[in-house]
């Protein structure tokens, strides 16, 4: 493993830990020549998935484009980098056991939504207003009146 600081090639795992489904495994490293501590992560390689916009375009998925998407809709809400590594993680995974290869971008915003919601109301309201394309105030009361029925 190259060093993210200096690029040598001689590092040491100090630490291994594998994600609670066992699906990821943690490693810590250290560099032996600048002596900086990184982290990696180590997943199973799989048949990629192919996103299919709502515009019919088709683009890879991406984990860090869906990771930049949470955490930009969901700024300055109690949502932390661990939630959201595990709504990604959790949302991939559900993508690589369905039965196809392609899934419709609306999926994926369904599926995070519906994490999104269990662990931060606030942070579901503003993903859901721009995966829904909220535009007026009646749209956001509408979804907040489902959200305080389910109370």
């Amino acid at each position: 493993m190259k060093c993210p600081y200096c690029t040598n090639t001689d590092t040491e795992v100090i630490e291994t830990r594998d994600s609670e489904d066992l699906a990821v495994t943690r490693r810590r490293r250290t560099c032996e020549k600048c002596g900086k501590r990184f982290t990696t992560y180590e997943r199973i390689e799989t048949v990629p998935i192919t996103v299919i916009k709502k515009d019919v375009r088709r683009e890879p998925f991406d984990r860090d484009k869906l990771a930049r998407g949470i955490w930009r809709a969901s700024g300055k809400t109690m949502l932390k980098a661990e939630d959201v590594r595990r709504i990604v993680d959790e949302v991939e995974r559900e993508l690589i056991g369905g039965n196809t290869t392609e899934v419709k971008s609306n999926k994926i915003g369904e599926l995070v939504a519906k994490r999104l919601k269990k662990i931060d109301k606030i942070a579901y309201i503003r993903f859901a207003s721009v995966f829904r394309h909220f535009v007026e105030l009646e749209d956001f009361e509408g979804e907040l009146k489902k959200l305080l029925k389910k109370k």
